[in-house]
Protein backbone atom coordinates (compact mmCIF):
# COMPACT_ATOMS: atom_id res chain seq x y z
CA UNK A 1 0.00 0.00 0.00
CA UNK A 2 1.40 3.51 -1.07
CA UNK A 3 1.93 5.68 2.04
CA UNK A 4 3.23 8.65 0.69
CA UNK A 5 2.74 9.70 -3.22
CA UNK A 6 4.80 13.08 -4.48
CA UNK A 7 3.50 15.33 -7.00
CA UNK A 8 4.40 18.41 -8.72
CA UNK A 9 7.65 18.20 -10.31
CA UNK A 10 8.69 19.17 -13.76
CA UNK A 11 10.49 21.42 -16.04
CA UNK A 12 12.00 24.88 -15.41
CA UNK A 13 13.76 27.35 -16.01
CA UNK A 14 16.30 29.34 -13.61
CA UNK A 15 14.45 31.29 -11.55
CA UNK A 16 11.13 29.71 -11.91
CA UNK A 17 9.12 28.32 -9.43
CA UNK A 18 7.60 25.09 -8.49
CA UNK A 19 5.45 24.07 -5.71
CA UNK A 20 5.62 20.24 -4.56
CA UNK A 21 3.05 18.09 -2.64
CA UNK A 22 3.31 15.07 -1.01
CA UNK A 23 -0.22 13.25 0.15
CA UNK A 24 0.12 10.73 2.96
CA UNK A 25 -1.57 7.89 3.50
CA UNK A 26 -0.54 7.39 7.52
CA UNK A 27 -2.61 6.93 9.90
CA UNK A 28 -0.39 9.15 12.16
CA UNK A 29 0.31 11.95 9.40
CA UNK A 30 -0.58 14.96 12.63
CA UNK A 31 1.63 13.72 14.95
CA UNK A 32 4.85 13.42 12.56
CA UNK A 33 7.37 15.35 11.48
CA UNK A 34 7.45 15.38 7.44
CA UNK A 35 10.37 15.81 5.73
CA UNK A 36 11.84 16.64 1.60
CA UNK A 37 14.67 14.88 0.69
CA UNK A 38 16.38 15.32 -2.92
CA UNK A 39 18.69 13.42 -4.80
CA UNK A 40 21.03 14.73 -7.75
CA UNK A 41 22.45 12.30 -9.92
CA UNK A 42 26.14 10.85 -8.66
CA UNK A 43 24.83 12.40 -5.28
CA UNK A 44 23.46 11.47 -1.64
CA UNK A 45 19.95 12.22 -0.91
CA UNK A 46 20.07 15.34 1.30
CA UNK A 47 17.63 16.78 3.53
CA UNK A 48 16.06 19.99 2.12
CA UNK A 49 13.41 20.77 4.72
CA UNK A 50 11.11 19.58 7.31
CA UNK A 51 8.46 20.61 9.81
CA UNK A 52 7.07 19.40 12.83
CA UNK A 53 3.76 18.39 13.84
CA UNK A 54 3.87 21.64 15.43
CA UNK A 55 4.97 23.70 12.77
CA UNK A 56 8.09 24.49 13.66
CA UNK A 57 10.35 24.32 10.09
CA UNK A 58 13.68 24.24 9.24
CA UNK A 59 15.68 24.46 6.09
CA UNK A 60 19.44 23.21 4.58
CA UNK A 61 21.41 26.87 4.23
CA UNK A 62 21.36 26.50 0.09
CA UNK A 63 17.35 26.77 0.60
CA UNK A 64 16.96 29.45 3.24
CA UNK A 65 14.19 32.49 1.93
CA UNK A 66 13.60 30.37 -1.67
CA UNK A 67 12.01 27.30 -0.39
CA UNK A 68 8.85 26.84 1.97
CA UNK A 69 7.34 24.04 3.92
CA UNK A 70 4.26 23.78 5.20
CA UNK A 71 1.27 20.87 6.15
CA UNK A 72 -2.24 20.85 5.94
CA UNK A 73 -3.50 17.88 8.34
CA UNK A 74 -6.63 18.01 7.47
CA UNK A 75 -5.98 17.03 4.00
CA UNK A 76 -3.25 14.99 4.60
CA UNK A 77 -0.61 16.57 2.24
CA UNK A 78 3.09 18.28 3.17
CA UNK A 79 4.10 20.97 0.59
CA UNK A 80 7.25 22.37 -0.82
CA UNK A 81 7.22 25.63 -2.53
CA UNK A 82 10.46 26.25 -4.15
CA UNK A 83 11.32 29.82 -5.57
CA UNK A 84 13.95 31.27 -7.63
CA UNK A 85 14.96 27.97 -8.84
CA UNK A 86 18.52 27.56 -9.47
CA UNK A 87 20.11 24.64 -11.94
CA UNK A 88 21.61 23.08 -8.64
CA UNK A 89 18.34 22.60 -7.06
CA UNK A 90 18.21 19.75 -9.56
CA UNK A 91 17.37 16.05 -8.48
CA UNK A 92 14.71 13.74 -7.69
CA UNK A 93 12.57 14.97 -4.67
CA UNK A 94 11.31 12.55 -2.29
CA UNK A 95 9.03 12.69 1.40
CA UNK A 96 9.40 11.08 4.33
CA UNK A 97 7.44 10.51 7.66
CA UNK A 98 9.58 10.78 10.85
CA UNK A 99 7.04 7.99 12.33
CA UNK A 100 6.78 4.92 10.31
CA UNK A 101 9.78 5.99 7.81
CA UNK A 102 7.78 6.02 4.74
CA UNK A 103 9.03 7.20 1.60
CA UNK A 104 7.01 8.16 -1.53
CA UNK A 105 8.68 7.47 -4.75
CA UNK A 106 9.92 11.14 -5.48
CA UNK A 107 9.11 13.84 -7.98
CA UNK A 108 11.86 15.10 -10.86
CA UNK A 109 12.77 18.67 -10.60
CA UNK A 110 15.12 19.89 -13.54
CA UNK A 111 16.14 23.30 -13.62
CA UNK A 112 17.85 24.43 -17.01
CA UNK A 113 20.22 27.34 -17.25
Amino acid sequence: QTQLVESGGGLVQAGGSLKLSCEASISLFSVSAMRWYRQAPGNQRELVASITSGGTTNYRDSVKDRFTISRDNAKKTVYLQMNSLKPEDTGVYYCNSQLGGYWGQGTQVTVSS
